[in-house]
């Protein structure tokens, strides 16, 4: 079984254009970068109006089984994938079965959302080219911008590792647990 070879590279267009090198594991990609990295999958390149614009825009890097055109990529160069995604906006909302008329589903709407497909690119990224990211918690910059954020802005809050609001307390001594009355600040196993 081939497994697929990775780009190591700062963004997702260098891991396209020319990377550092390709690997499979973490161990492999660190002893090319120099550094730890992350894997990560982003968009590259522009949005494409149909699947048909994305697969010839990047021939050779995509399987394509449209007839006459069929071509499958090797197995180690699978690291891109087209997705499609709503074009503005959010996705509409899930809808509730109806059940009735013996019909589970009610009708879809009459104008689906508008799509475009862009190219996902799976990549190794060394930890010093991550986007920086706010430092503020994201109650206190709401509270500071008074106003609603981008979805970029909400994307960076949700991937920063949680932070006390304020320093965490002494713990209470436990069930089985009593103060030396000579000390009471030396907490003993009570029998």
């Amino acid at each position: 079984m081939t497994a697929i070879r990775y780009p190591v590279a700062p963004d997702a267009e260098t891991a396209l254009r020319e990377p550092l090198g390709r690997a499979v594991r973490e161990r492999e990609a660190l002893d090319l970068a120099g550094e730890p990295v992350a894997f990560v999958t982003q968009r590259a390149g522009p949005d494409y109006a149909s699947r048909e614009a994305a697969l010839d825009a990047h021939a050779g890097r995509l399987d394509d089984d449209r007839p006459g055109r069929a071509r499958q990529v090797a197995a180690e160069d699978r690291y891109c994938t087209l997705a499609e995604v709503v074009a503005q906006g959010r996705p509409p909302a899930p809808v509730r079965p109806t059940l009735a008329d013996g019909h589970r589903w009610p009708a879809p709407p009459a104008s689906p959302p508008k799509t475009v497909w862009r190219l996902m690119v799976s990549y190794w990224r060394p930890v010093s080219a991550a986007p920086q990211e706010s430092s503020d918690q994201a109650r206190k910059a709401r509270r500071k911008a008074g106003e609603p954020m981008d979805a970029q802005a909400l994307r960076n809050f949700t991937r920063q590792p949680l932070r006390p609001v304020k320093p965490q307390q002494p713990l209470d001594i436990g069930l089985f647990e009593a103060r030396l009355p000579e000390n009471p600040s030396i907490v003993v196993p009570d029998e």
